[in-house]
Formats: C-alpha cells, sequence, structure tokens
C-alpha cells in the first residue's frame, strides 16, 4: 500500500475491539489532504489505522482518475486491495468517471463495498458506518489539533479552495471535483496555526488554482486574530508569511496580480517560489487549450518577477503533442523554454482522457510523435536546469532536511518542493542531524536535477 497501508483477507472486528481501517491514498496532493480529512474524522470517531491489509476490517482507496496511467494504478490498487482484505470502499476522482453510462470502478471491480467521487468525506464516513460500526466513546483528544497528517513531520500540504471554474480543453477536473469552493480565510489560518503549533516546519500551499482564491465568495471579509481580512491570494500570502516557517506556493495560474505577492517573496516572508502551469507557449495551442494569457505575456512576465525577485525559482508544467499541434508551434515551445529559463519543469505527452473536450479537435498526434516531443522537450529543459544549478556551486544554501542516514542526509532548499523537485545530498560527517531540522550546506556539486554538498 502506498500513503498509510491496509489489510489481507475479510475479518470483521470482534466484539468489543476497536475496528480498525486501512488506507490507500493514491494521486495529487489535493487527494492527499482529502485522505488526511477523512483519516482524522475517523480517528475522532474511535476507529483504528491499520499499517497491513491482514488486520484492517476494511480498505479505503482514494484514487486519481486523470490520465490513463493514473487510471491503471488506481484500478490495480482496487484490485490488490480487494485480494487481500475483500472489504473496499473507494473514493476519489477515480470515483467519479463512468463509461458507457457506467460507473468505471463499478465495472471494473464490482465486489466493491462502495463508490464515491473526490472531496466526499461524509459520504465515505456513512459508508464505513453502515459496513463497519463506529465504536462507542471516541476520544477526541486522540486527534491532533490539525488533524491526521500522511506527510512527514516538518511538511504539510494546506488545502485553500476546492474545484477550478477554468474549463481546460484537457482537463476533466471541474467535472470530477465542480466549480472553484474556496474555504474560509479564518478556518484555512487556523489550520496552518495548527500546524505550526504540531511542529510543522513547512507549508504547500495547494489548489486546483490558488491565485483564484476567494473569487467565488467576492473576496468577502473574513476573521483572523480578531482582525477583519479580506479573502484574497495576496491577504492570505501575508497572513502565512507572518508564522515564521517555509511557505511554498503551488498551482499558481499567472494573473496580474500575482505580480503583488513577489515583493513579499523579496523581502523573506514567503518562500520566493512559484508553480505556474503554463502548459504552452503557442498563442494558438493556448487557445486550444483554453488558457489564459499568452506565451508572449508569460515571459514579460515571468522577467517582472526576477527583476523584483532575482531568486525566485519558477517551476511549470507542459503539454507536448497536444492535439493539432504543429512541428511549429511545438519549436515556439521550445523557444519560450529557452528563453524563460525555468528552474523545474515537468512535461508530459498528450493524454486523451475521456470526456475531455481537446480529444474532439482534429489533428490528433500519433503517440510516438507525442513521446517524441516530450523528450526533446525534457532533454532542452535538463541542459537549462543543469546550468542554473551549476551556478550554486560555492554557495551555501539553507536546507530543510527530510532524510538522515549513516552518512548522507538528503534535504531540500527554496527552491526544491518535495517529491516533485530536486534534492540536496549533504555528507554529514559525525554531526548528529534529524529530519525536520534546518542546515546550511556548502554546494560542492551540481546534476541536471540535484545538489550535492557538506555541513557549512
Amino acid at each position: 500500500m502506498t500513503a498509510t497501508s491496509a489489510a489481507r483477507r475479510p475479518r470483521k472486528a470482534p466484539t468489543g475491539a476497536t475496528p480498525s481501517v486501512g488506507f490507500v491514498s493514491l494521486g495529487c496532493p489535493k487527494a492527499l489532504v482529502d485522505s488526511e480529512l477523512i483519516l482524522t474524522q475517523l480517528r475522532a470517531e474511535g476507529y483504528a489505522t491499520s499499517a497491513t491489509y491482514e488486520d484492517a476490517d476494511l480498505v479505503i482507496v482514494n484514487t486519481c482518475g486523470f490520465i490513463d496511467a493514473a487510471v491503471q494504478e488506481s484500478l490495480e490498487a482496487i484490485g490488490e486491495a480487494l485480494a487481500e482484505n475483500g472489504r473496499v470502499i473507494v473514493t476519489g476522482c477515480l470515483g467519479a468517471r463512468s463509461e458507457g453510462g457506467t460507473n468505471l470502478v463499478a465495472k471494473v471491480h464490482p465486489k466493491v463495498l462502495a463508490v464515491t467521487g473526490p472531496h466526499a468525506t461524509s459520504e465515505v464516513l456513512d459508508h464505513v458506518h453502515r459496513h463497519l460500526p463506529k465504536p462507542h466513546d471516541p476520544f477526541g483528544d486522540l486527534v491532533p489539533p490539525a488533524g491526521i497528517k500522511l506527510t512527514p513531520k516538518h511538511y504539510a500540504y494546506l488545502k485553500i479552495s476546492e474545484g477550478c471554474n477554468h474549463r481546460c480543453s484537457f482537463c476533466i477536473i471541474p467535472s470530477m471535483r465542480g466549480d472553484l469552493v474556496s474555504r474560509p480565510l479564518g478556518q484555512v489560518m487556523r489550520e496552518a496555526e495548527n500546524l505550526v503549533r504540531q511542529g510543522v516546519k513547512e507549508l504547500l500551499v495547494i489548489s486546483q488554482d490558488t491565485s483564484a482564491y476567494g473569487v467565488d465568495v467576492r473576496y468577502k471579509l473574513d476573521f483572523v486574530g480578531g482582525r477583519a481580512v479580506k479573502t484574497r491570494m495576496h491577504e492570505l500570502v501575508r497572513e502565512l508569511g507572518a508564522l515564521g516557517i517555509w511557505v511554498r506556493l503551488h498551482y499558481v495560474y499567472p494573473y496580474p496580480h500575482v505580480d503583488d505577492v513577489v515583493p513579499l517573496m523579496a523581502e523573506g516572508r514567503v518562500l520566493p517560489y512559484l508553480d505556474v502551469p503554463f502548459q504552452h507557449a503557442s498563442p494558438r495551442i493556448l487557445k486550444l487549450m483554453k488558457r489564459p494569457a499568452s506565451g508572449e505575456k508569460n515571459i514579460e512576465r515571468i522577467r517582472a518577477w526576477r527583476d523584483v525577485c532575482p531568486d525566485i525559482t519558477i517551476r511549470s508544467t507542459f503539454i507536448a503533442g497536444f492535439p493539432g499541434e504543429t512541428e511549429a508551434e511545438f519549436g515556439e515551445l521550445l523557444d519560450f523554454l529557452r528563453e524563460a529559463q525555468l528552474d523545474r519543469v515537468g512535461c508530459f505527452a498528450y493524454s486523451p482522457v475521456e470526456g475531455a473536450a481537446a480529444n474532439a479537435l482534429p489533428g490528433m498526434l500519433p503517440d510516438e510523435v507525442r513521446e517524441e516531443r516530450r523528450a526533446r522537450f525534457m532533454q532542452v529543459q535538463q541542459e537549462i536546469s543543469a546550468a542554473r544549478l551549476a551556478r550554486k556551486v560555492g554557495t551555501t544554501q539553507r536546507v530543510l532536511l527530510d532524510e538522515v542516514g549513516p552518512t548522507v542526509a538528503v534535504g531540500r532548499t527554496t527552491a526544491d518542493a518535495p517529491e516533485i523537485d530536486g534534492v540536496v545530498y549533504v555528507k554529514k560527517g559525525r554531526r548528529a542531524l534529524a529530519a525536520g531540522e534546518f542546515v546550511d550546506v556548502a554546494i560542492t556539486r551540481a546534476e541536471e536535477h540535484d545538489l550535492h554538498g557538506r555541513l557549512a
């Protein structure tokens, strides 16, 4: 199992025993937060969580359904849980997908106990109660104030909203997660403050569209520490920046008002890091994708951000081989990449996800062309990444340690988000170190994605 774990053969909790639930969490950080919410509520109600299939009374599988590879991984995880335990509840994005009018999960795995879509905590709990009655007299003090987290103790994801108002032609997320629903600012800040009190050193702000935070509620006032504050991205980032920990912003659309957040980075209030999903550079392709902004405006914005905050790290994702993409338009994308000199980049070959409007566009490219363009794109980016990291050799970087081994520790700089960016390998010598500790590291060597160094 992945995030937490689960069980081996179907069984019913003995009379008087604490009922135990296993959990498999797949997909993106937003799904991970959904898993944390479910686990938190289960723990509050007195359920135990199991690390093995054998000891769980039932298993919950939180799935991903965005691209074909994720669908296959989720279906395999459900199959494994059924084979090893037999009592399985499925939730998450894959649970919202259908095929030929039939729920896809139920079609492939008809023996599952129940299926729900994403962010369906109450529905999942209802199904758990039905198939595994909750214990009497749950003890609320067993649950930390910020809930159960599946991440290491020193960092956590902070989801600020659900859903998305965009209708990008390659994406089916709105059909599964709905339109934008921003969480109340006061509620978000209370969760963040509780996480800091629990020892979290880094908050990773996530949503489907972080820049749109508060649009759905017209930036209404909420209360933070007795102060009236607008529910808006700039105010949220400013409040989080006052917590005195690392704050990292993900899924930021390049709207003009994002410019107002960059000075907070230059002042050191939040990490100088923006995760901006540009997706392409050709104006025609961006229009077909139904994406905001053009490649030219994005280049101008990147330059402006770097003028204000020279140390800013910009990460992005792109799609190669979009339907109708010509070789010349792919060339525009490579030119953009060379000019933008982005620090961290991911690229996907276009995947025709069932239900995406882009599948109906003319000019669907063969699989081999899509993959070949993705490989060419990443080759260019590897050269850029290697050159940008080489500039850090000889500098001293602040590093947050994630793992500590006998001779080498592994950590991240302000430029590195966990699991998606590079790492720093640190020769630790005889000094005792611990995960979650900040150290200063003298950088001695750089690779295409990672850095090497020693304690400064």
